[in-house]
C-alpha cells in the first residue's frame, strides 16, 4: 500500500501517502495504521517525522490517535465535518469579514434556492409554510421578538439548505448561520419595519418553491440576501469601520 518515502520531500511524502489510501477507500473509516515501528521501516524515515506527519494527518481530521495498550492511528469517517470545523473557527477568530460572508451568501444562496425548488416534496413545502406561519406570530409580538423572528428566518433558509440534498451546501451554510448572529447584532438595525420587509420576501420565497419556479426563487433569495447585506454595510460605514476587514 505505500513505499518508501521520497528522501527529498520525506515528511510531506508521507503526509500525502497515507492521505491518498485514505480518499481513495484503501484505507476504510475504523481501520487502524501499521504500528510506528512498521510505517517507520516502510517509509525509511525517522520516528520524530512520522509523528510529525501523522500529527498534521490527524489536524486534518483524517486520523484519531489512540494511546495505551490497544491504542495507535484510526482512520475517520470522511464527512464535511472537517470544512465545517475550518470554517467555524475561520469566522469565530474574524478572519472573514463581512463583505466575504455577504459575496458567498449572494452567489451561494440563490442557487441552494433553485435546486431546492426541483427538488421539495409536498412534506418539504409544508415545512416551510410552517415556518412562515411562525415568523409571523413573532412578527405580530413587534420588535420585542427580533431575535426569534431572525432565528426561524435562519431555520427556513437552512431548511432550503437541507431540501436541496447537497450536503456540501448544507454544511457549510449551517456553519455560516451558527455564526451569523455575530453580524446581525452588531450591524443590522432593529427596526420593525425590517422585520416586515423580510416577512415578504419570505413569503414570495416560500410561494416559488411551492409553484416550482426554480428561476424565480433563485432570484429572491439573492436579492433577499443582497438587501440585508447592504443594511449590515450601511451601519458598518456608519461606525467607521471597514466592510473588507470586518
Amino acid at each position: 500500500m505505500f513505499r518508501e518515502a521520497k528522501q527529498n520531500r520525506i515528511f510531506q511524502d508521507v503526509v500525502d501517502q497515507i492521505q491518498e489510501a485514505i480518499l481513495q477507500g484503501r484505507l476504510k473509516a475504523g481501520n487502524k495504521l501499521p504500528s510506528e515501528r512498521e510505517l517507520q521501516e516502510i517509509f525509511q524515515t525517522s520516528r520524530g517525522t512520522l509523528r510529525e506527519a501523522l500529527r498534521v494527518l490527524e489536524q486534518k481530521g483524517l486520523i484519531t490517535i489512540k494511546t495505551g495498550v490497544s491504542g495507535g492511528a484510526f482512520v475517520n469517517a470522511l464527512t464535511t465535518h472537517q470544512v465545517s470545523e475550518s470554517l467555524d473557527l475561520l469566522i469565530r477568530y474574524e478572519r472573514v469579514s463581512l463583505r466575504d460572508l455577504a459575496e458567498f451568501r449572494e452567489g451561494v444562496e440563490g442557487i441552494v434556492a433553485g435546486l431546492a425548488v426541483e427538488r421539495a416534496k409536498k412534506e418539504d413545502i409544508q415545512y416551510l409554510k410552517n415556518l412562515l406561519a411562525e415568523a409571523k406570530t413573532n412578527l405580530d409580538e413587534g420588535s420585542s421578538h427580533w431575535d426569534d423572528f431572525i432565528q426561524v428566518d435562519n431555520q427556513l433558509h437552512m431548511a432550503l439548505a437541507h431540501i436541496a440534498g447537497n450536503p456540501i451546501y448544507e454544511s457549510v451554510l449551517q456553519t455560516i448561520y451558527d455564526n451569523i448572529h455575530r453580524y446581525f447584532d452588531q450591524f443590522l438595525p432593529r427596526e420593525e419595519e425590517i422585520l416586515r420587509e423580510n416577512y415578504q420576501d419570505l413569503c414570495e420565497i416560500v410561494k416559488a418553491v411551492e409553484k416550482g419556479q426554480a428561476a424565480q426563487a433563485h432570484l429572491l433569495v439573492q436579492n433577499h440576501v443582497y438587501r440585508f447585506n447592504r443594511l449590515m454595510e450601511e451601519r458598518l460605514q456608519q461606525n467607521g469601520d471597514s466592510p473588507v476587514n470586518g
